[in-house]
């Protein structure tokens, strides 16, 4: 990796030299804010492959559609439709459990740091 981090250098001094970065648009102001500034570096390609794709993983579809399910929770006046709700929040919950146990991320620091990043993330708006 070392390698290629050199070459890359080389390659940024060899533009810089030939004036290539010259008067390129946006010069002097900041850059936009990174959308994977709060992912871990070791999950930042593979989140990046999903979001060009335009998909989520199901883990985080997951995570979305148990906020939901509480919001719903939350508000519901109707016995029968609030178990139906708690019925459909358990499902989602064992399927999340169970996908966070077989790629064993339950174990992972990182991910449970980010975890709650996402939750933050997730409950934020209300």
């Amino acid at each position: 990796m070392e390698f290629i981090n050199r070459i890359a250098e080389e390659k940024i001094k060899e533009a810089i030299r030939r004036g290539e970065f010259d008067n390129l648009p946006g010069t002097g102001k900041p850059l936009p804010p990174d959308d994977m500034e709060n992912v871990p570096e070791d999950l930042r390609v593979g989140f990046k492959l999903l979001k060009n794709a335009g998909l989520i993983p199901e883990e985080m579809q997951l995570r979305k559609e148990m906020v939901t399910l509480g919001d719903l929770l939350a508000v519901c006046r109707n016995d029968n439709e609030r178990k139906k709700l708690q019925s459909e929040l358990s499902a989602k919950r064992l399927r999340y459990q169970s996908l966070m146990a077989d790629r064993g991320w339950l174990n992972s620091e990182t991910f449970t740091e980010y975890e709650d990043q996402i939750q933050r993330k997730l409950t934020e708006n209300k």
